[in-house]
């Protein structure tokens, strides 16, 4: 493997692309999957892999080969996102009104940010390897969760790429240190601030739900996905959404159930405040859905679809993210249309018998 490698390094430095392609093409999704973590958008990591891989190429003859070539393509894909944020003209500061003018006073303001995209578990069927290195303090199943995705857009760029590189990742200290062309005081100041501000949110977003401790914080313990009882749990919401059933959702819901939908910039918190939430804008007596199960961010999502009132068609309304704990659901992340395609969703769906 190695003297493929050095052969492959050789061939494109001379100018071959395709071998440039094949030295690239097995870090491609997992580099994707880092600028996500650090853009929280997956059409800024996109960008982001795609300025990757051309520095990548115009700079390989300056690849000493002191590191590996992974961890030369991850210095890269860290400072394009860290430049991409510093540049800052693709965020959104301001929520864009919500078309529903009918909504009730929300909670308070959501920590979801506007520019939030949510990430489809497809995607992930491409990675050539998901282990983090044994320094890692997330599992990989928590590390690409909506709620610790959330969390890393609450902090600076500098601690959100060294707590990505450092614990998620597992490199070595002395690694992100070089990574980050920081020194190592910096760089532990800045994962000490980091750490305590993600594990606080990780906290308070499971506080409903069971937690516990594996010597990393209080954070809730890593979750298995895609079980028997969440497989449940998902049919029970469909039902309950295709038959118009309020009671029967509001079921499945802790009593403290949070509801957010980027871009907008607010929060349902609580049983009470979600039933007037879906009263209002889910369940009124003109609507009709129908529901297309998905993945997203490892956990269980909904494609929810309008029925059109002047055609025999389903429109695209909603994509939902479910966070589940047991048998029942601890939040729900609503995105618009935007993402659904993402997904392999369509726009319509037909009208059933």
């Amino acid at each position: 493997m190695e003297m493929d490698t050095t052969d492959l390094i050789a061939r494109a430095r001379a100018g071959d692309h395709n071998a440039f392609r094949d030295l690239v093409q097995g870090h491609s999704h997992e580099l994707q999957v880092h600028c996500y973590r650090i853009l929280g958008s997956l059409q800024d990591a996109e960008d982001a892999l795609q300025e990757t891989l051309v520095s990548a190429w115009r700079n390989l003859g300056g690849f000493g080969q002191q590191s590996s070539l992974r961890t030369w393509l991850y210095k890269i894909a860290t400072n394009r996102c860290l430049s991409m944020l510093r540049a800052d003209s693709r965020r959104p500061h301001i929520a864009p009104p919500l078309p529903e003018a009918t909504l009730p006073e929300p909670s308070g303001a959501g920590d979801a940010p506007p520019w939030l995209e949510p990430y489809p578990d497809v995607l992930f069927d491409h990675l050539v390897d998901q282990r983090p290195g044994p320094e890692a303090r997330y599992e990989t199943t928590e590390a690409i969760s909506l709620a610790f995705i959330t969390a890393l857009q609450l902090l600076p760029p500098r601690q959100r790429a060294a707590l990505v590189l450092r614990d998620v990742l597992g490199y070595h200290a002395a690694e992100v240190t070089q990574m980050l062309d920081a020194t190592q005081e910096s760089v532990q100041s800045a994962l000490k601030r980091a750490r305590a501000t993600v594990d606080n949110h990780l906290a308070d977003s499971s506080s409903t739900g069971s937690t516990g401790s594996s010597g990393t914080g209080n954070r809730r313990p890593a979750r298995q996905p895609d079980t028997a009882a969440e497989h449940r749990l998902v049919a029970r919401l469909t039902d309950a959404l295709e038959r118009a059933d309020l009671d029967a959702l509001i079921e499945l819901l802790v009593s403290d159930v949070r509801l957010s939908m980027p871009p907008a910039l607010l929060e349902y918190r609580g049983i009470e405040s979600a039933q007037r939430f879906f009263a209002a804008a889910t369940f009124r007596p003109d609507r009709t859905y129908r529901v297309v199960p998905t993945r997203a961010n490892g956990q269980p999502a909904l494609g929810l679809y309008l029925a059109d009132p002047h055609t025999s068609v389903y429109r695209a309304y909603a994509l939902l993210v479910i966070t589940t704990a047991g048998d029942q659901i601890t939040a729900i992340t609503g995105f618009n249309t935007n993402v659904m395609t993402r997904f392999g969703l369509p726009r319509t769906l037909p009208e059933t018998d």
